[in-house]
């Protein structure tokens, strides 16, 4: 069973990121600095180059003029006003939520998969497995686990019914 995998960057080290499975997207998410075109223009043009997937964290508009993969909407991000762009065919919307009300939001935002969080981190959103599980049976939306996945527990990920998952920690 294949599963997509998502890596969250918030710096690009070229480096770091050849040396992981090819089949790896990339997400980048800095919500600490400005927007820097050129570094994602690096980026871009390092993902095409080595064939992988890269997506910019909660800046449609942006990913659709860089001619990206697609785009991250972060479980805040509750606008709907992407829906009114023109996208090309191959362009993924994929988004983030923590709970019913988000799952919703998502939907409505029409995003192609939810990650779901979080699974095994423990914070104020942890959810679990069992509550994942009844999460993930609510929407008719691919799903994508998220939250404290490391080699410990990435077996359980195939327990669910998941089409794939993301993780920082994982990948360093």
């Amino acid at each position: 069973m294949h599963l997509d995998k998502y890596y969250f960057i918030n710096k690009f080290d070229p480096h770091h990121i050849k040396k992981l499975d090819k089949d790896i997207s990339i997400i980048y998410r800095n919500y600490s600095s400005s927007i820097n075109i050129n570094l994602l223009l690096k980026i871009r043009d390092f993902c095409k180059k080595n064939g992988r997937k890269f997506y910019l964290a909660n800046n449609i508009k942006l990913a659709l003029k860089l001619n990206l993969d697609g785009a991250y909407l972060p479980a805040f991000n509750k606008n709907t006003y992407h829906l009114s762009y023109k996208f090309k065919k191959k362009f993924l919307i994929i988004g983030s939520a923590h709970n019913l009300k988000e799952i919703r939001i998502k939907e409505k935002q029409e995003v192609k998969q939810i990650f779901i969080s979080s699974i095994f981190k423990k914070e104020k959103n942890y959810l679990g497995i069992y509550k994942f599980k009844k999460l993930s049976k609510l929407t008719k939306k691919q799903i994508i686990a998220l939250g404290g996945i490391n080699k410990n527990n990435l077996k359980k990920i195939r327990l669910l019914n998941v089409v794939g998952f993301a993780a920082i920690n994982l990948y360093k």
